[in-house]
């Protein structure tokens, strides 16, 4: 399966009020190589392992493969994966024909938001909404798996 994303950063908080759903996230990864990135990743109620392949050149483009596990066999990887967890609020907002996931990032990654835009094709036009900032589609830097490695809490330090 191939998964098509767009990714901007967020520039305030007034999305929350137009969210349909928030769902509380912790998620690691057991490994964070480019070519086979593998997440472990909960919720409240839910719990899936996923394989991403190496994204596309503009990084719009990439293999994706996901299966949903027990919480208590995903709860066991957690502490098998690398440093450190992400934890984030993910806030699922209808926009237009299309649905943003904003994740309001917590512990070292706190200050971070990012909403991401799950498409059909690269070329698909979609809404901004007024809430959106920059694109940062394609940044390694928010890619979930390197802000394990480097927090955003990390980032002023360089």
């Amino acid at each position: 399966m191939i998964e098509i994303e767009r990714k901007f950063l967020v520039k305030d908080r007034s999305f929350i009020p137009l969210a349909s759903q928030i769902i509380k996230i912790r998620q690691g990864f057991l490994s964070t190589d480019p070519e086979r990135t593998v997440r472990v990743r909960s919720t409240n109620h839910k719990a899936w392992i996923t394989v991403k392949g190496l994204g596309s050149a503009d990084g719009t483009t990439r293999f994706e493969w996901e299966k949903e596990l027990p919480l208590e066999e995903a709860h066991a990887l957690l502490n098998l994966c690398v440093p450190a967890l992400i934890e984030k609020v993910r806030y699922v907002v209808p926009h237009g024909a299309h649905t943003y996931e904003v994740d309001v990032f917590e512990g070292e990654n706190q200050g971070l938001i990012v909403a991401e835009l799950e498409l059909s094709s690269a070329q698909e036009q979609f809404e901004t909404p007024s809430w959106l900032s920059e694109e940062v589609t394609g940044d390694k830097a928010y890619y979930n798996a390197s802000l394990s490695q480097r927090p955003f809490s990390s980032w002023s330090e360089v």
